[in-house]
């Protein structure tokens, strides 16, 4: 990629390109599980370069029911590294996609499971690879989803990447 940095306005279009180039080149389907972030990553995707082609859909789960009901989230804390494994393995099962990302986490301002506010746990699955990641954000709600999706972006572009070497 460019030396474009993630806090450029520029950083989110120019990842999604890449990301759908690599979705494109690989013949690869995705779909997206988000709580916190309330749909905006989906949304981030869907404006992506020919995404009719290999986005296959999102779910907004964000309460535990849905993600348990919808997705077969366990009983277990729903800001978990667990929970994030499972959200992205429901929404591959659920749109029949290649792969598929999760997110979720306590945005703020109050904690959730017990994280405190800014906590996120992501998940990228394939056929081949689970990864999960745990990161904390600062900032109102608001910035902290943005943070969160221009992370997981970059790890999907990773992940991407190492799947091709693979």
């Amino acid at each position: 990629m460019s030396s474009t940095t993630m806090d450029t306005p520029d950083y989110i279009e120019l990842i999604v390109e890449h990301v759908a180039q690599q979705l494109r080149d690989q013949s690869l389907t995705i779909s997206v599980a988000e709580s916190l972030t309330g749909g905006m990553l989906t949304s981030y995707l869907a404006a992506g370069p020919g995404a009719s082609d290999w986005l296959q859909g999102g779910i907004v789960a964000y309460s535990a029911a849905v993600k348990q009901l919808v997705l077969n989230v366990g009983d277990v804390p729903v800001v978990s590294e667990t929970a994030a494994r499972q959200m992205a393995r429901g929404a591959a099962r659920l749109f029949h996609s290649d792969l598929a990302v999760a997110l979720t986490g306590a945005g703020g301002p109050d904690g959730q499971s017990g994280e405190p506010p800014g906590t996120v746990w992501y998940a990228v699955v394939s056929h081949q690879r689970e990864r999960a990641e745990l990161n904390r954000f600062e900032g109102d709600p608001k910035t902290v989803c943005e943070s969160a999706c221009r992370e997981v972006l970059a790890v999907l572009h990773d992940s991407l990447s190492q799947l091709t070497r693979d």
